[in-house]
């Protein structure tokens, strides 16, 4: 080919053989985004790729990228918020569904109270402790900050840790007074002090539970201990 416009000239030869190729401009870096296997001449139209998602109904669409590298991650709707108790570790779009226990911890909550059975004796007379009596029918109970709240037992201010995840622990050195005038045949107990330590877990908006010691001296019977199951629902 002695045309010097063609893809294949050959300045060597004299005598043209119908063997000129003319040119397809096109990209002909094979490693590139806008490669043309059909162009035979480079015009300087590469694109260099930009690899990532390439997908625009993706979570990590790059609309900047050029070439894909399979990287693209699919919506998955949920809580993304480590600090709420429904968080979704793989969620990737937050769909406004968070729940958090310290706030729905607070408010009136019907309970009801299953204690274990206690039977003491003082100067001869045995007589059982109605430790449900403790607990009233309905409770309220209200945030205090730093995901503490207070539990109002019959005016009793019992203070106890909410974490993220529900768990209710109830604080050190929690007390409650316990008036034994009406089932005490003695008459000697009087208002007893009652130590309060347990935990237990908000499950959700509507219910919950305690599992909780109560630990207190008696006049003339020493110390004394037993446990409540306590369920929350509203």
């Amino acid at each position: 080919c002695i045309d010097s416009t063609q893809f294949n000239y050959n300045p060597l030869a004299t005598c043209d053989d119908g063997s000129c190729v003319y040119c397809v401009y096109g990209c002909i870096d094979s490693t590139q985004f806008n490669y043309n296997p059909l162009a035979t001449c480079d015009d300087g139209s590469c694109v260099y790729c930009v690899y990532g998602c390439i997908d625009s109904t993706q979570f990590n669409y790059n609309p900047l990228a050029t070439c894909d590298d399979g990287s693209c991650i699919s919506f998955t709707y949920g809580c993304t918020d480590s600090a709420a108790m429904n968080y979704l570790s793989n969620a990737t779009f937050n769909d406004g569904s968070c729940i958090y226990a310290y706030h729905i911890a607070q408010g009136t909550w019907n309970i009801d109270s299953e204690c274990e059975a206690l039977t003491i004796t003082i100067l001869g007379q045995s007589f059982d402790v109605p430790l449900n009596e403790i607990f009233p029918e309905t409770i309220e109970i209200t945030g205090e900050g730093d995901n503490v709240v207070s539990m109002d037992i019959n005016g009793n201010s019992v203070l106890a840790d909410v974490a993220n995840d529900g768990v209710v622990t109830i604080q050190d050195n929690q007390t409650i007074s316990f008036d034994t005038g009406g089932f005490d045949p003695t008459g000697l107990i009087g208002v007893v002090e009652v130590d309060i330590t347990g935990s237990g877990r908000i499950e959700s908006a509507t219910n919950g539970n305690l599992s909780l010691t109560l630990s207190f001296e008696i006049p003339l019977a020493g110390s004394q201990s037993s446990t409540c199951e306590i369920t929350f629902l509203r």
